[in-house]
């Protein structure tokens, strides 16, 4: 049986997305998700196992419920952000474009990358890409903003 859930699982990535919706459609007997491939691809590898082996116990459930519903967690200010919503300097935002790692970490009056000062990310994109890009959206991070208290 384990080798069969591991064959079912390796061949996940080599299907096209149709098959893979599919697919999704016969686990979860609804329409799959607008997501992209690697979301479905990742939830259809849990969906197999845990029909294979089970899922959560029901102790487990609910105590994740339980923690989702807890007010003082819902209300904690993210420890990964300034209080504009930035993030914190020292942060390294990485993102790989065309097969190359970019780092740029988050300096107090800017960004950093490739030990030159940038005074946005938007610049920093541009650097990497060459082309106009918003910042934020290339390293794929929320913009900044009010963050809930």
């Amino acid at each position: 049986m384990t080798q069969n859930i591991m064959k079912r699982l390796a061949e996940l990535p080599e299907m096209s997305t149709q098959k893979l919706k599919t697919l999704w459609r016969e686990l979860f007997n609804k329409e799959p998700p607008g997501y992209d491939r690697r979301f479905m691809i990742k939830r259809l590898a849990y969906r197999i196992q845990e029909l294979a082996y089970g899922g959560h116990s029901e102790e487990t459930k609910a105590r994740l419920q339980q923690l989702a519903n807890d007010d003082v967690l819902q209300a904690r200010v993210h420890i990964n952000q300034r209080s504009d919503g930035y993030p914190l300097p020292g942060t390294k935002l990485i993102r790989e474009w065309k097969g190359t790692e970019h780092s740029v970490t988050v300096q107090e009056g800017g960004f950093e990358y490739q030990g030159r000062p940038f005074g946005s990310l938007s610049a920093v994109a541009r650097e990497i890409t060459g082309t106009r890009w918003n910042g934020w959206t290339f390293f794929g991070i929320k913009r900044p903003g009010k963050v809930k208290q």
